[in-house]
């Protein structure tokens, strides 16, 4: 076998296997859909034991050879190297499994942040234990339906489902439990909170309990998204500003931000008095700001939100999200640009003037976060909101 012929060889109708002259044990399995992949065959007690190497698109042919000749050796010395990779496997958590797919991914999927960070923030916190060959196709459908927002449910279903499909080929689980759960029927949706919504919704949400109260308040407060609020830490709060780092640390639990990079927010007045509120410990530096069980960021915001709208008697359900909207519509509203409220709510605008714009608007970002938290307050307080003025550049 030579690596000319890895490259080259072709599909067939039926799955078949390319055994190497040189490496013992050593072959080459070729699928119907021109999948290729190393596996390494011994036998124990008579019988084959078929032991899957990796993806021969991956793995090169000396590499291949190289692992083969160590599987080999191992059963050489009276182990069972497949009994010890399935041992090893039982133990496989989500949270782990998640961090070695997003090392694979990234290398492949430019585009790979989007899928992990729906992960992590919506079937991280709920699965993050579970051993990932435990995991049903009922536990897929239920963490999906506790998504209030169709689109975002179908984007999370779509990047588990990939992550599964990565779990099979890697001979991690035999199914992916996404299969065959149907997607939400989807429409444009642009709801935001009148004037008058604002007060009904601000003294419902102390029905949520009050960790989440306060993360519902502050979402409408910052017009950040819901899952960056939820997982807002101490130690990412300094001086008045909010750091969301871009990139996921699963050590903290942090999910990352949706574009990837970091994002710099000014926490208003009113939201750092909320977050004091929270914070039992005048040294308390570390930790989830909105935690829940354990220290554990909070859930279910969703379902938060679905309760006071049935207490409310509101049919059309308000989700997390139109909080972030009435935030970014508010920023327009009081008369400042939508280039201002992309920047504050971590759009990706693309372009290189957008890197380096971000680092000269510090000043201009507090007025607008200030300007639009007081008008909050104020609806909420039942006063009259005063219109602002933008500062001109």
């Amino acid at each position: 076998m030579t690596e000319l012929f890895v490259r080259n060889v072709r599909a067939e109708a039926a799955a078949f296997a390319v055994w190497d002259s040189y490496q013992r044990g050593l072959c080459l399995r070729v699928q119907p859909t021109g999948q290729k992949s190393w596996k390494a065959v011994y036998s124990l007690h008579g019988k084959a034991r078929w032991l899957h190497i990796g993806d021969a698109n991956a793995i090169g042919l000396t590499n291949a050879r190289r692992i083969a000749a160590r599987i080999m050796l191992k059963v050489a010395e009276g182990g069972d190297p497949l009994a010890e990779r399935q041992a090893e496997r039982d133990h496989d958590t989500f949270v782990i499994l998640v961090d070695r797919y997003a090392e694979h991914v990234k290398r492949k999927n430019k585009s790979w942040e989007q899928g992990d960070y729906l992960v992590r923030t919506h079937l991280l916190p709920r699965w993050g234990g579970l051993k990932v060959r435990a995991i049903t196709r009922r536990d897929v459908r239920a963490a999906v339906a506790a998504i209030s927002s169709p689109s975002v449910a179908n984007q999370t279903l779509k990047a588990a489902s990939a992550f599964f499909a990565w779990a099979v080929k890697e001979e991690i689980v035999a199914v992916n439990p996404c299969k065959g759960i149907e997607r939400h029927a989807t429409q444009s949706r642009e709801r935001i909170l009148a004037g008058n919504g604002v007060p009904q919704f601000w003294s419902a949400f102390e029905d949520a309990g009050l960790v989440r109260a306060s993360a519902l308040k502050t979402l409408l407060l910052t017009g950040q998204r819901p899952g960056e609020v939820t997982h807002m830490r101490h130690e990412h709060v300094a001086d008045g500003w909010w750091t969301m780092p871009g990139k996921p640390d699963a050590k903290i639990g942090w999910p990352g931000t949706k574009s990837g990079r970091t994002h710099r927010v000014w926490l208003p007045e009113a939201a750092r008095a909320i977050i004091a509120e929270l914070t039992t410990d005048d040294d308390e530096t570390t930790g989830f700001v909105f935690a829940g069980e354990r220290g554990k960021p909070i859930v279910n915001l969703d379902g938060a939100m679905r309760d006071i709208c049935s207490s409310l008697g509101i049919e059309d359900k308000v989700t997390p999200h139109d909080l972030r909207r009435t935030h970014g519509s508010t920023i327009t509203k009081l008369g400042f640009t939508r280039e201002a409220m992309n920047r504050i709510q971590n759009h990706k605008e693309g372009g290189i003037a957008d890197v380096y714009d971000r680092h000269q608007y510090t000043q201009e970002n507090q007025r607008v976060m200030e300007a639009v938290a007081s008008h909050v307050v104020a609806l909420a307080e039942g006063r009259t909101a005063s219109n602002v003025v933008p500062m001109t550049r």
